[in-house]
This record gives C-alpha cells, sequence and structure tokens, in this order.
C-alpha cells in the first residue's frame, strides 16, 4: 500500500508497509497516483498504460526515467511493498504481563472541566480517594502479574491526584522498597491540573517522577472557558506561573503540557504558538472526544477548518524550528529510523492486557477512559481477580480485526486508534471513530511533510 499527497511544494509517498518515506519530483508523483488510483503494480507490463495515461503531460523519455526510479525502488522493496503483517496479526496471541498501571488515586477535582471524560472526577461514581493500603495492593499486584518485565510503568491519576497526595508519596515508596526485593525497576508520571502545586510536592515529584502531564488549553479565554474552578472562575492565572515552574525545573524535558481543543477553538495553532510562547518545549494539544451533541462536540463540518489548522501550525513549527526557537509537538514526532515494535504498531497502548487502571476502590479496568463501566470491569486487586475472556478480547484486537483499519494509509501510526473513544461512540472496539481517523490521517501527512522539509534544511 502506497499513499501519495502533496502538501505545500513538497510531493510525498509513504509505503505503508516499509514505512519508507519518499520525496519526490512531480513527473513521479503523478506516475505513482496513477499506479494507485488503479491498483497497479510498477512490473513491465504496465509501463505502456502509464505512457497512455500520462503521454499528453509528459515526453516518453522523462517517463521511461521515472518509471526506472520507481522500479528500482519497488525491486528494493521500499515502495509498494508487500504486507508482512496481516499473517503476523492473524496469529497474534500476546500473552504479555502487564507492564504499565494507571493508579487513579483522586476520584475527586478541584477543577470542573466541561468536556471531561471522567465526569469532572467522580467518573459517574461517588468522590472518593484512593487508601494507601490499595495503592501498596496495586502494586503488588502489578509486581506479581508482570513476570520477568523488569521495568513497569505507574501513572498516578485523577481526577486529581495532588489531592491526595500524601497516598502517591507513600505508594512511591512502597514500590521503591519492593523493587529492590523483587528486581524491578518503577517508572513514575503523574498527571495534574497544576492547582495544588507547591514547592513541596515539585520536589517530590522532580524527584521521584519520570514524566509529568500538565493540563493546560492554551489562551487564557479558550482554557477558562472550560476549564473552570469550583466556583466557576477561570483556572489560567493561578496554574500558569506553576506550570511554567514545573517545566523550568526539569529543564524543559521529561513533561509535557496536555491541552485539549473543542469547537469554541477550532483555530487550535493559535493555542498551541501560545504555549510555545509561554516557554513551553513540549506540547501536546488534542481535540476532544465526546458524545454527539455536544456544544463543544467537534464534527465532520468542522474538519475543513481543523485540517487548514494543521496546516498552518506545521507551518508555524518549522518557521520557529528554523529560527532556533523550536518546540516539539506531540503528534509531529514521527520516528521514521526505528518506531515502535510490531505488536505496537498493530495494537498500539496495550489496555486491557499490558496496561490496566485500578479505581479508588480496587477495581480493574482496561484503562483509565475504561473506569466506572461496569461492563469492562475485569476484577479487583484485593481479590487478585482479572478476567482472562475481556483481556483476550483486548489482547487479539489490532488493526487487522478492525475492517476500517485494514486499508488505511496511518494504521501503523495510530494502531487502530483509541479503544475507549470507540466504545464510547461506537459500542465497539474494533470500530475506530471516524472524526479521530480523520485528523489523524491528517497529522501524520503534517508530520510527514515536517519530516521533509527538516531533511531538506538540514534541521
Amino acid at each position: 500500500m502506497v499513499h501519495a499527497f502533496q502538501m505545500k511544494d513538497k510531493y510525498i509517498a509513504l509505503d505503508v508497509n516499509s514505512g519508507c518515506v519518499h520525496v519526490l519530483d512531480k513527473l513521479c508523483y503523478d506516475i505513482i497516483c496513477f499506479l494507485c488510483d488503479h491498483d497497479l503494480l510498477p512490473e513491465p507490463e504496465v509501463f505502456e498504460k502509464t505512457v497512455d495515461q500520462l503521454g499528453k503531460i509528459y515526453q516518453r523519455d522523462a517517463l521511461q526515467e521515472g518509471w526506472d526510479e520507481i522500479k528500482e525502488l519497488y525491486a528494493n522493496g521500499v515502495l509498494f511493498s508487500a504486507d508482512e503483517y496481516a499473517d503476523i496479526a492473524v496469529n497474534m496471541k500476546r500473552h504479555s504481563p502487564v507492564k504499565a498501571m494507571c493508579l487513579h488515586v483522586a476520584h475527586d477535582c478541584n477543577l470542573r472541566c466541561a468536556y471531561c471524560f471522567a465526569d469532572e472526577g467522580a467518573y459517574h461514581n461517588r468522590r472518593e480517594l484512593m487508601s494507601a493500603e490499595t495503592g501498596k495492593q496495586a502494586m503488588d499486584f502489578l509486581i506479581q502479574h508482570s513476570g520477568n518485565r523488569r521495568n513497569l510503568e505507574v501513572d498516578f491519576f485523577g481526577g486529581e491526584p495532588l489531592m491526595n497526595f500524601d497516598v502517591v508519596k507513600e505508594v512511591v515508596e512502597y514500590a521503591r522498597e519492593q523493587e529492590k526485593i523483587h528486581n524491578k525497576n518503577f517508572r513514575f508520571t503523574i498527571t495534574t491540573n497544576g492547582v495544588l502545586l507547591n514547592d513541596e510536592n515539585l520536589a517530590f515529584i522532580n524527584k521521584n517522577m519520570s514524566n509529568v502531564v500538565l493540563s493546560l488549553d492554551g489562551r487564557k479565554e479558550v482554557n477558562d472557558r472550560v476549564r473552570c474552578k469550583v466556583d466557576g472562575s477561570g483556572s489560567y492565572d493561578s496554574i500558569v506561573p506553576k506550570l511554567i515552574k514545573v517545566a523550568e525545573s526539569r529543564h524543559q524535558d521529561n513533561y509535557y503540557v496536555r491541552g485539549t481543543f473543542t469547537k469554541y477553538n477550532l483555530d487550535f495553532s493559535k493555542d498551541v504558538l501560545h504555549l510555545a510562547d509561554l516557554g513551553f518545549k513540549q506540547t501536546s494539544v488534542e481535540p476532544v472526544v465526546s458524545e454527539p451533541g455536544a456544544p463543544y462536540a467537534i464534527t465532520e463540518e468542522d474538519l475543513p477548518k481543523l485540517f487548514e489548522e494543521y496546516e498552518k501550525l506545521v507551518e508555524a513549527y518549522l518557521q520557529r524550528k528554523k529560527e532556533g526557537r523550536g518546540f516539539n509537538f506531540f503528534h509531529f514526532m514521527i520516528d521514521l529510523e526505528q518506531g515502535p515494535c510490531v505488536i505496537k504498531r498493530l495494537s498500539g497502548c496495550g489496555a486491557g492486557c499490558e496496561y490496566l487502571a485500578v479505581a479508588p476502590n480496587g477495581d480493574i479496568y482496561p484503562c483509565h477512559q475504561f473506569v466506572g463501566t461496569e461492563k469492562y470491569k475485569m476484577g479487583n486487586i484485593a481479590q487478585d481477580t482479572l478476567n482472562q475472556e475481556l483481556r483476550g478480547m483486548f489482547e487479539e484486537c489490532n488493526v487487522y480485526t478492525k475492517p476500517k483499519c485494514r486499508e488505511c494509509f496511518a494504521k501503523f501510526y495510530c494502531s487502530g486508534g483509541c479503544m475507549a473513544n470507540a466504545c464510547l461512540l461506537n459500542g465497539d472496539i474494533n470500530e475506530p471513530h471516524e472524526i479521530s481517523c480523520k485528523l489523524q490521517r491528517k497529522r501524520v501527512e503534517c508530520s510527514l511533510y515536517a519530516k521533509a522539509v527538516e531533511a531538506e534544511l538540514g534541521l
């Protein structure tokens, strides 16, 4: 499978199965588009068909030269390459140990964000905090179910985890004791809205957390429209200085600012650039995913504007990089040299098998976005139970079990998309959210364009 597209002055072809990216001249681009449009390969007998199609635009000698280049790439397996993943996917059973856990230490929050998937921290249930005992049991459960895997990941999540920070500290200290006993290595992350950040908890975070996720949506008027405190006031002015301090204290590394854009700010590229202007070097601003009908929900009609915004953003992103004031934007960070392993390409985050979430009462779910959905409860850490039937369903889910993904050029970059979002909107983990898919495809094109420009300019 080959995906050819034009962006600005660049003609680009992605060979999906090999992952190779080719920057083309217009003639080779037109030849490849002809082959793709007619489901043809650059075999000898196809050349005359190509001449018949493109001979009114190009001289035969020029077409022959371009054809020979394409034929060589095809022979080398880097263009129109065979799909070596389908058979792997059909026979794939992970049987993987659990390697990551999202620990919901607080089902409560000091903000009331309008679009919150977690029901403003309550997860459609009562507000509660996790006990230290439950947190320690979760660490025991992770160690027990991690097999021979040494490196384990734990994300302290909420709600707002700083509302239960004493338990966070106690769980970290307990895990550090256990890793020596069981030859494990814990990597901790914390996600926070920043309201309760202070010098004391920041010192602990910087000492113990490998990564920090900071929630901020961009410009003050955008952020404060949806990210409000309990009393209805905006959060921007009180949290921005604290978040800047976190980024600077971590030397602009091992953190990222995570924002959400909605129908209210379809010009979201301005919010990404605003975060960069504040001094943040690591950013991720994502489209809201919500049930249809919400006033902030993104619809099909919004997509042309959002596609335009991604193109604006990639141009600004490259311009700032040229000027020596670049920043990282999560969705433009594609690794064309190595990339993820085969299993991650096919299946993504590992929700429900390699990655689990634990609620304050110890109930286990496939990931943080499934928490509170009784249908997907997998067990409870106190009983050391794990629903193997549910786990098997998630293990088998991959881009080849999803009809919409099989023929999508972006499938190995999104790995089939978010299963929780698929369930929320379509009731099926194998039925991806179409709007998210279209945005993902645009992001991949922008990312490949960025890589082409960076290579050309030596950035």
